[in-house]
């Protein structure tokens, strides 16, 4: 992507449909003026006065326990520097995307234009009482010390500064492991820090709390090695300077076991990691450039541990490990500070997870056949769905344990459920998914790319390295597009009806023809049909021209099926296909079939549909437990629709007992849990979650996901074609960039599953 193109990508992502990324959502009630009087006057004065009575009483009656103050002066903006406080919110309204999307915290940012160290205490101070925390974010070294302590003292709500301390739990949890991993002592190990900045010096105390000696540290800065014999030197950086006879980066390295990084990009050579000592531990943690390239530092040393910021390698040092679950923790128990307890125990925490056994979902999402403990999986992966409900718990009981908690939890498994709760956010499964596609890309067809939406999705699939894009359509108009839209880059591009393809178009009709002879198709008509696009595209991805298809943006849905049909075969074993969409609710991903095709499939139908849901939910990495939808519940109606959906359950509880399948049931009890379990005790699905929905006929699916669609804003993944032998993916008329973006994604990944199973 060029330089002007993510620029004005960015832009319009900040500025459309609505500026910035955060907005305030009404919790309660609010259709009624009953619902006014209640949430405004009079009503609102009960809950005012029981807080003027206990002012612990505002965790009761206000949203103060859940929300947190992201507060910056921008003077230290990573990469930008010193930007000034309007120019940081962007950044900060960022952070709290994070706090929300990874542990459903809220987030008011607060961009304070105070650069002198009092006035900025006097004013977070004054505006505390709001918060039930705060992270600090983007302040300059040594300032950033000095109110994160005095801040730390004089407040009784959780303070962190997150540049310094996030960095420093993530690294140590993930040398805590490199160095079990080495079988190496600590205090014994021979460190080099270059940076000497707030993370460093952060970084550089904890290591200290995990037992390295302050004698083997040695610390640079843009001056070289940071000496007692320096002048001018700040207190924090005189607290590691060193009496070793050593001046420069090239000569602390030499025997050193440990590097870390914390500076700018590629500032050690192969010479310098040649001269440390036997299995060295090396964190380059410079964004976006490390201060050694990975593949080059593995190449010169294969007894590397390695770990940089970045998320294209193994062992990422990435602070979204840590703080949306520090703050988690602390605020559950209504912690009155983070202390050094609290972040030894998120250190402790985030590396006995990693040598735990990995769930598969997270062994799907990086492409891993099983990512296992050792020198390339030291620290979790950001996406790994045990974060939320091992990390807080842990802070939690430090926090009880150290005296600082306010509110003990003492029902611990009820809470890890509550946890659980916390993490349904859809938009997560858009990042598994495409992180996915990225790892293995494949050759996708978007056989209407002359549509400007379509090519604009083939851009981004192109920038976004989620696959390998190949255009359909009249190639001077897409030609034209490209330019208009700034699409550079080096794409195949095919128009089915000229003569540049009259070859390909010959071979197609061919094999197209030797298929269907016995079912009314000529030779000649073949070959002519190859002039459409749909028919051209199929034929690619038949002749592994391509490994997959996306097509239906500009026509209706059945027309663009037919050819689908009739040239890609159905998988073994299946009479019928069918579709699915993925909806991303607030309850989390819910699988939704058969939504555009089987108009009243049969009993023998809808237990095919199943099937293929369920394996399309194992696809994603979950387990699927499966309701099947009814106007009724458990026999209490004897209509047809009823009757086929127990006709379906009771063949599939026979056959296969141990799939998590029942009905018919109504679409409420099937997702609130606690009338399932008041009112239908003996169902399957009791203590289960539901997440896939089969419905009786499509035009309940279909009507069911356009509703959630609009009024709910649930994005949709789909609809999904279940049972083709190649992934083949048909459009809703009209469909955005974005679902388009994310069918592409799919279909990637369904390329690569067929691709693991042959």
């Amino acid at each position: 992507m060029s330089d002007s193109r993510k620029r004005h990508e960015a832009l319009l992502y900040h500025a459309k449909p609505k500026p910035g990324k955060i907005e305030v959502v009404p919790t309660k009630k609010y259709a009624t003026q009953h619902d006014l009087t209640l949430a405004y006057s009079p009503g609102v004065a009960e809950p005012c006065l029981e807080i003027a009575k206990d002012k612990n009483n505002v965790y009761k009656y206000t949203s103060k326990g859940n929300l947190v103050a992201v507060i910056s002066n921008g003077t230290a903006v990573l990469g930008l520097g010193d930007i000034g406080p309007d120019a940081s919110k962007p950044v900060m309204e960022g952070k709290g995307l994070l706090f929300k999307i990874f542990a459903d915290i809220d987030v008011f940012d607060i961009e304070v234009d105070a650069t002198d160290v009092d006035k900025f205490i006097e004013t977070v101070k004054a505006i505390a009482p709001t918060f039930g925390g705060i992270n600090l974010e983007d302040i300059k070294a040594p300032e950033a010390f000095e109110i994160e302590r005095r801040l730390k003292e004089e407040l009784n709500i959780p303070v962190m500064h997150d540049d310094q301390h996030g960095t420093a739990i993530i690294s140590a949890a993930a040398l805590k492991n490199a160095i079990e991993i080495t079988e190496k002592d600590i205090t014994k190990l021979n460190f080099v820090v270059n940076g000497a900045g707030a993370a460093a010096i952060s970084c550089t105390r904890l290591y200290l709390e995990l037992g390295a000696k302050r004698e083997n540290i040695v610390m640079c800065d843009s001056k070289g090695v940071i000496r007692k014999d320096r002048d001018n030197l700040t207190s924090q950086k005189a607290e590691f300077a060193t009496s070793k006879d050593l001046h420069t980066l090239d000569e602390a390295m030499q025997n050193a076991d440990v590097f870390i990084g914390l500076s700018m990009g590629n500032v050690v050579t192969p010479e310098m990691l040649l001269s440390m000592a036997k299995n060295p531990i090396v964190f380059a943690m410079a964004n976006p450039v490390p201060e050694i390239d990975y593949d080059l530092a593995i190449a010169t040393r294969s007894d590397i541990i390695m770990a940089t910021g970045r998320s294209d390698h193994p062992n990422q040092v990435n602070n979204v490990l840590g703080f949306p679950f520090i703050f988690r923790g602390a605020l559950d128990v209504r912690a009155t500070k983070i202390n050094e307890a609290m972040k030894l125990a998120a250190v402790h925490a985030l590396a006995d997870l990693a040598k735990k056994s990995v769930p598969e979902q997270v062994n799907i999402v990086y492409d891993e056949v099983s990512l296992t403990f050792g020198k390339e999986y030291i620290i979790p992966k950001p996406f790994d769905p045990r974060l939320i409900y091992e990390i807080p718990p842990a802070i939690a009981k430090a926090a009880i344990d150290s005296g600082v908690a306010l509110e003990p939890i003492e029902d611990w498994e009820r809470y890890r459920e509550e946890l659980m709760e916390r993490s349904g956010s859809g938009s997560k499964e858009i990042r598994l998914l495409h992180n996915r596609a990225k790892s293995n890309k494949k050759r996708i067809v978007f056989a209407e790319a002359d549509h400007l939406d379509v090519l604009k999705a083939a851009q981004r699939v192109h920038e976004e390295r989620l696959g390998n894009p190949i255009l359909l359509g009249r190639k001077d108009l897409i030609l034209a597009l490209k330019a208009e839209i700034g699409f550079t880059g080096d794409v195949p591009i095919f128009d089915p009806k000229t003569d540049e393809e009259k070859e390909r178009r010959e071979r197609f009709g061919e094999a197209y023809w030797k298929n269907r002879q016995r079912k009314g198709r000529t030779l000649s008509e073949a070959k002519k049909l190859m002039r459409e696009r749909n028919y051209f595209a199929a034929m690619m991805v038949n002749e592994n021209e391509a490994d997959a298809l996306i097509t239906g943006y500009s026509r209706p849905y059945p027309t663009v099926v037919k050819p689908m049909l009739e040239l890609i075969e159905k998988d073994k074993g299946i009479s019928r296909i069918a579709a699915c969409n993925l909806m991303l609710t607030k309850q989390g991903p819910i699988f939704l079939a058969d939504t555009t095709i089987n108009i009243n499939p049969s009993a023998k139908d809808l237990v095919k549909i199943t099937q293929m849901t369920s394996n399309l939910a194992k696809m994603f990495g979950m387990k699927p437990n499966v309701a099947m939808l009814s106007f009724s519940n458990f026999g209490s109606s004897n209509t047809e629709t009823s009757r086929k959906i127990r006709e379906a359950v009771s063949y599939i509880h026979r056959h296969f007992p141990n799939a998590t399948v029942d009905g018919e049931i109504q679409a409420d009890f099937a997702l609130n849990p606690e009338m399932l379990a008041k009112e239908f005790p003996f169902s399957k699905l009791n203590g289960k979650k539901v997440n896939v929905l089969i419905f009786p006929n499509l035009e309940s699916a279909n009507i069911t996901y356009k509703l959630l669609k609009q009024v709910e804003s649930a994005e949709s993944i789909g609809p999904v074609i279940l049972g083709l032998s190649k992934p083949v993916h048909v459009l809703q008329l009209g469909a955005s960039v974005d679902e388009m973006v994310n069918m592409a994604a799919l279909a990637a990944v369904d390329a690569q599953q067929r691709e693991k199973n042959k």
